[in-house]
């Protein structure tokens, strides 16, 4: 179960657009198109691996320090792809992906060794899974990192296509913002046990 650390209640209301999980695709949308995305990716079990919530601060452990490593690398990767607001939380990360037009800083009509120019989302979400993945069970092999069930990540992930400049800003303030809310997070187990307990 994941503790949570808080020297203070966060009495925030949280937006239930941002609470859902489940995949919204839309239909004949092209995902290697250029804009931005607001992606979410959970832990198998939402078990919680990458460190621990503190008052109102995310503390990530060697683990969650790995996860944002091999996120900040998919600009090397994928040469259209520029990563935004990012956070690591304890069993979850939430994040801005964006798909540009061109090469940044590079001819369009080359990318580097191995890269994925135009590469969908999915594509991009798929190897940030199993680059994490392989450096985790490389971290229980040699050390000691927690171990997992199956699978470190949930098959699916959570997309929201970022449409304007507003909801640009109000998707980077809930990242910014999310450790605060983690006392009340639909994916914090704690939170899950609690209102299991009141219901009976």
């Amino acid at each position: 179960m994941c503790s949570v650390k808080v020297d203070q209640k966060f009495h925030m209301n949280k937006d239930p657009r941002y609470r859902r999980r489940r995949s919204i695709r839309l239909k004949e949308f092209d995902y290697s198109a250029s804009g931005a995305y607001f992606v979410t990716i959970v832990t198998q079990d939402r078990s919680c691996l990458f460190g621990e919530i503190f008052d109102g601060r995310m503390q990530p452990n060697s683990a969650g320090k790995a996860i944002q490593r091999w996120w900040l690398g998919l600009v090397t990767k994928f040469p259209t792809v520029e990563t935004d607001e990012f956070v690591v939380m304890p069993n979850h990360i939430h994040a801005i992906v964006r798909i540009t037009d061109t090469i940044v800083g590079a001819d369009p009509r080359v990318g580097p060794a191995g890269a994925h120019p135009g590469a969908p989302l999915p594509k991009i979400m798929q190897w940030f899974k199993t680059m994490t993945t392989n450096e985790y069970m490389r971290g229980v092999k040699e050390l000691g990192w927690p171990t997992f069930r199956g699978q470190l990540w949930q098959r699916s992930y959570f997309e929201h296509v970022i449409r304007d400049a507003d909801s640009l800003a109000r998707i980077r303030q809930y990242i910014v913002e999310n450790p605060l809310r983690w006392e009340f997070d639909r994916e914090n187990p704690a939170v899950i046990v609690g209102q299991s307990d009141a219901a009976h």
